[in-house]
């Protein structure tokens, strides 16, 4: 059996990520590279100029999505993701930009290498059905 489909070390991806400090850790390194580093210059261009709300909003979803507080639809209601990006222009170079970032990320928060890989296939599965006509 390969690590990727053992069962979980934990009963969600959210205790395996390390609960809401590592989350927060995780979406400040995400975003913080996604200012500084030059190679996601185009999707940083994609963003408000301020962050804040972009990171309020990425930690709020990630809580949810990895199986902790639903603080995202606590506030907001159902995530509905792709309809609240159609303002935005997201194909195939967008998806493997914030895809990098967020490998990127993952890995200078030092997460569990089997716990990136399980993340990474997940991200790329909603990063995929986040593109839209619009997109290149």
């Amino acid at each position: 059996m390969s690590e990727i489909t053992e069962k979980m070390p934990y009963p969600t991806m959210f205790e395996w990520v390390g609960g809401e400090a590592k989350i927060q850790a995780l979406v400040d390194k995400f975003y913080d590279l996604m200012d500084l580093e030059p190679q996601y210059a185009h999707l940083r261009s994609l963003h408000r100029p301020d962050l804040q709300h972009s990171r309020d909003t990425l930690f709020w979803f990630l809580c949810g999505w990895t199986g902790g507080p639903r603080h995202y639809e606590d506030r907001f209601g159902h995530p509905r993701l792709r309809m609240r990006h159609l303002h935005v222009d997201i194909g195939i170079r967008e998806r493997d930009d914030w895809m990098a970032c967020m490998d990127q990320a993952m890995q200078e928060c030092a997460f569990d290498p089997v716990l990136q890989v399980r993340l990474h296939e997940a991200f790329m599965h909603t990063a995929d059905f986040m593109r839209n006509q619009n997109g290149h």
